[in-house]
């Protein structure tokens, strides 16, 4: 009899660890083949969750904060050339030495000298600085004023301004119209002394409109006064 309860007791034990060595294997086998989402994501770190509730792919980027957009600034439109940038640009062209600034330095000392002159009527100076027309116009005036025994007295205050106004090229000869504001103080007298014209204790303002001209073929570097007129 007791043998025969410890054969049954072998067997029972016999059955009982077969039955947890099958268990055990079922349940590693599951384990191993079952693609656990979350055991192949910590792989993986683009694969899809299959359990995920919205079904996308997510893939989080870095945040470097907002994108600075960088706005391209309008580009300033070209001003439209005048006719008196056209004549500038020709005179130059034929003259490349020719500059508008020194151009209007030399104007102003011109001016200066012509008005000087002209009062001392100094007529072979005169002749250096203008053009035949204007001489003979400026030399009536002297001739007339010394027939009256008369004398201009003529004190250049200042120059209040010099303006470009117009510059053209006619052939070869490059002109350039200049508006001269001055201060002067002008007055004539006769023989006697007496004044006749003008007021010596008056500063009156005076606007010239000159043209200068010179020939851009000749050697000469010298502009001469063309023409002159007044604002009336």
């Amino acid at each position: 009899m007791g043998e025969g309860f410890q054969f049954i007791d072998i067997i029972l034990f016999a059955m009982i660890a077969a039955f947890l060595i099958l268990r055990l294997r079922s349940v590693l086998g599951r384990h191993k083949d079952s693609g656990d989402p979350l055991q192949r994501n910590q792989h993986d770190p683009f694969a899809s969750d299959q359990n995920n509730e919205t079904g996308d792919n997510i893939i989080s980027l870095p945040d470097h904060g907002p994108i600075e957009t960088v706005e391209k600034e309008p580009e300033t439109e070209k001003k439209p050339e005048t006719p008196l940038d056209i004549g500038l640009a020709q005179i130059k062209a034929a003259s490349t030495d020719f500059d508008s600034k020194e151009f209007l330095v030399g104007a102003r000392t011109a001016f200066e000298m012509i008005i000087q002159t002209f009062a001392e009527g100094d007529t072979d100076l005169l002749n250096a600085l203008l053009s035949n027309e204007v001489y003979n116009n400026f030399l009536q005036a002297i001739r007339a004023r010394e027939a009256e025994n008369q004398t201009l007295e003529n004190s250049l205050v200042r120059i209040v301004n010099t303006e470009m106004l117009e510059a053209y090229m006619e052939g070869s000869q490059a002109n350039v119209t200049v508006k001269i504001i001055s201060e002067q103080v002008n007055v004539t007298r006769d023989a006697e002394g007496e004044v006749v014209d003008g007021d010596a204790d008056h500063i009156s303002e005076v606007t010239d409109i000159w043209t200068f001209a010179r020939d851009t073929k000749s050697r000469d570097p010298n502009w001469q006064l063309v023409a002159t007129r007044s604002l009336d």
